[in-house]
């Protein structure tokens, strides 16, 4: 039986570009989920009889948050509901259902690498059929929506067994749990040799890859370990656990440490690897060799030739703006287009769709192609995996070899998390209003040849998005950044993007702080990151 809830609205549900994250206590109270998804679904145009793809990444409070998408889809006319198994899909895995399944959309339950747990953060978010997030017009009106909704509605029934694959129904709409690495793996078979990577493993490469006990545990388990025939135990936390095992799920120098620890010792895996709580992000780390989130997105598109599913070459490269410049020299190299965007994977969508661009990357640890429309972190493991399997070269030979033809983005970030929101946004305020008098003066030893806020006409769709981070551009091709994040739930996140080049290959092997340590220091001292965060370092360098 269908029933009609009335409910009154919450006035703080507006979902940012990774959609509504917020702690779990605020999703636990009264008619949050349900009033959230409701403006979503009231959104939704022709959802009467269409396919809707759930799930998310295992964190606390992940099933009972399915259990009442279910019902409420349900209750709306959708007329196929897809359901990971136990709940669970990985955010790319729920994008490629989403595009295989002709699904009209699809929610997804995560707040990516934020911690879990009953004290941790939780996050829902819809993507549209083209299985990438929803774009802003949409996420403005379900928010809209979300001030003003007064009903919900939902399928009184007997919770959903998640647990059990097959088809059940559910009034009148069929429900199906699905296995949720099945058609991911069949995707990534078809994108890269396995052949030559197992070959490779035969051989005798050490890899080690660590879950860090979030969703990509199960689809490691099957690629690396029984499909590509890895080592047992290669894979580290690989159970998803609703607080991801104690671990933060952020798959960064400071969350995965040990990684890199093994990785610099003599004896240490060939290769290291880590993805985040809902498997859109990756870490790269070869023997003696960290590999930068922007150094891997400017490898990738270079050699992304050699994986079977790119074998035809690329359409072009796209990165947000504060990622580094490495991968534009390759794109131009190679003759095809180079996009520079806002932060946030929708933008990339716009540009996958148009066939403009073929790889996709973040400095933030996102890299991902045309094959989904959200970053990928396992996809990023896999496309190392297949150039060291052609290449046979160690990670920092390759590494070694890109910088000696394309040149060298010495490149951090400096995270200052949860800090008072009211202080970073009047640092960016006070940055904002020197621009004018920034440009053209000397900063750290280094003259300023452009001072201004990043904004992106959309070549697609023709939209422009303004304020989307403050850039000083140097003469010498170095560039120090400023930008707000939104993926935090307490306090605010400033991040501080900072990059010079370097052409000449005696310069290519210097030590990263070293080199950084001058414009870092110029960082802190324009934007006066002390006198308005009360911070003397950041929390975070990545």
């Amino acid at each position: 039986m269908i029933r009609t809830v009335p409910t009154k609205p919450y006035p703080d549900q507006r979902p940012g570009t990774s959609g509504l994250r917020k702690k779990v206590q605020v999703f636990q109270q009264p008619h949050y989920v349900e009033n959230f998804v409701q403006a979503i679904f009231d959104c939704v145009p022709d959802r009467d009889g269409a396919k809707l793809v759930v799930g998310g990444d295992g964190r606390f409070y992940n099933r009972e948050a399915i259990q009442k998408v279910i019902k409420i889809a349900a209750a709306n006319g959708f007329g196929h509901i897809v359901v990971g198994r136990g709940g669970i899909l990985s955010t790319p895995a729920a994008s490629n259902l989403i595009r295989v399944r002709g699904a009209i959309g699809g929610v997804v339950l995560s707040a990516s690498h934020n911690p879990g747990g009953p004290d941790g953060d939780f996050g829902i978010k819809f993507n549209v059929a083209n299985g990438g997030p929803a774009p802003e017009s949409f996420t403005e009106a379900a928010f809209a929506r979300s001030k003003a909704i007064d009903v919900f509605r939902l399928v009184e029934a007997a919770d959903i067994d998640l647990d059990r694959l097959g088809v059940t129904r559910l009034h009148e709409t069929t429900i199906e749990v699905v296995d949720p690495v099945a058609d991911y793996q069949a995707l990534m078979e078809r994108l890269f040799d396995f052949d030559r990577i197992r070959d490779m493993f035969r051989s005798g490469l050490r890899f080690s890859f660590d879950a860090m006990g979030a969703v990509t545990g199960p689809y490691a388990k099957a690629i690396f370990e029984r499909a590509l025939g890895a080592p047992d135990g290669c894979v580290l936390n690989g159970v998803p656990l609703p607080d991801f095992g104690g671990h933060h799920p952020d798959p960064n120098l400071v969350h995965a440490a040990h990684l890199y620890e093994a990785a610099m010792r003599p004896d240490g895996p060939d290769l290291s690897a880590a993805s985040d709580g809902d498997g859109d992000r990756n870490l790269i780390i070869g023997k003696g060799c960290f590999v930068s989130p922007s150094d891997s997105l400017a490898v990738i598109a270079a050699n992304a030739h050699l994986a079977p599913g790119y074998a035809g070459g690329i359409a072009g490269v796209a990165r947000s703006m504060p990622t580094s410049g490495a991968a534009d020299r390759v794109a131009r190299k190679l003759g095809v287009n180079v996009f520079e965007t806002p932060t946030g994977w929708k933008f990339f969508g716009n540009l996958l769709d148009a066939g403009l661009v073929t790889i996709c990357g973040e400095e933030s640890a996102g890299t991902g192609s045309s094959h989904v429309r959200e970053k990928d972190g396992l996809w990023a493991v896999l496309m190392w995996l297949n150039i060291l399997a052609v290449r046979r070269q160690s990670v920092l030979d390759v590494m070694r070899d890109h910088w000696a033809q394309f040149g060298r983005n010495y490149y951090v970030r400096h995270d200052y998390e949860e800090i008072d929101a009211a202080g970073a946004n009047d640092l960016m305020g006070a940055l904002r209003g020197r621009l004018a008098s920034l440009a053209g003066s000397d900063l750290g030893g280094k003259r300023i040849s452009v001072a201004d806020e990043f904004s992106y006409l959309d070549p697609v769709d023709g939209s422009l998005s303004s304020n989307q981070g403050v850039r000083l551009l140097f003469e010498d091709g170095s560039r120090i950044v400023f930008r707000l994040s939104g993926t935090g739930t307490v306090g605010a996140t400033l991040r501080v993007y900072l990059e010079q080049f370097e052409a000449d290959p005696a310069r290519h092997n210097l030590d990263v702080a070293s080199v950084m340590a001058p414009i870092a220091a110029a960082a802190v001292a324009v934007a006066e990151i002390p006198a308005f965060t009360g911070r003397l370092k950041p929390d975070v360098v990545t």
